[in-house]
């Protein structure tokens, strides 16, 4: 299924995954990373107030804002009412699922074995988050992508500015790249030029083309 924010991520390649105590500024932290064409965002539910920080920025043109570490049906309601444009787990929750299906919102719900990369695709999944990344590495979604041609796989946790081609180039769609692209303290001190230079990292190691 190819969606919009689909669309989106396979352009820019790369997506924000931010999980912080705080944000001091929201909006000028989705307008800082989309400026860099990082243009989707997603707030993970561990920040307290992620829903209001998700309405807060749901508005901006420029960004394509989602919720994150979605655990619970209640959780994934109070997202999409917020204005989430796409919904993250850290693995399969059918629960969460159900809702987002109800509300035709696309959902990326974590998996690892091909058990699980299958039954997410199941559950109506418009990517599946390959998590974690860094210890199943770029040469394994390869080796899924082998019975799975037709799916869209997102890698997250442990994505840097080192591996993430090599992610790209196994057959991801996208990387969803959290700490080594926005330090949680960046975003809570507002540390907006250190947001731009890990932007353009991540903009510069993706450059190359993809065949």
């Amino acid at each position: 299924m190819t969606t919009p924010v689909l669309t989106v991520l396979k352009e820019d390649r790369v997506a924000a995954v931010i999980r912080a105590k705080s944000v001091d500024d929201p909006v000028r932290l989705v307008r800082t990373l989309s400026g860099e064409g990082i243009r989707c965002v997603e707030f993970t539910f561990t920040i307290p107030s992620a829903a209001e920080i998700i309405r807060e920025v749901a508005s901006e043109a420029s960004a394509v804002v989602g919720a994150g570490t979605v655990l619970t049906a209640d959780q994934a309601r109070e997202a999409i009412s917020a204005g989430a444009k796409f919904v993250v787990s850290p693995g399969l929750v059918p629960a969460v699922a159900a809702v987002c299906n109800e509300h035709d919102i696309p959902f990326f719900p974590g998996a690892l074995s091909p058990t699980e990369v299958y039954n997410a695709h199941s559950m109506g999944a418009a990517a599946i988050k390959i998590f974690p990344a860094n210890t199943a590495g770029p040469r394994y979604l390869r080796d899924l992508l082998g019975p799975f041609p037709h799916l869209a796989l997102v890698p997250s946790g442990g994505v840097t500015p080192g591996n993430a081609l090599a992610f790209l180039q196994a057959g991801a769609v996208a990387v969803f790249a959290g700490s080594d692209l926005v330090p949680g303290l960046s975003a809570e001190q507002g540390a907006y030029e250190l947001v731009r230079s890990g932007a353009k990292r991540f903009r510069d190691a993706l450059s190359t083309q993809v065949g």
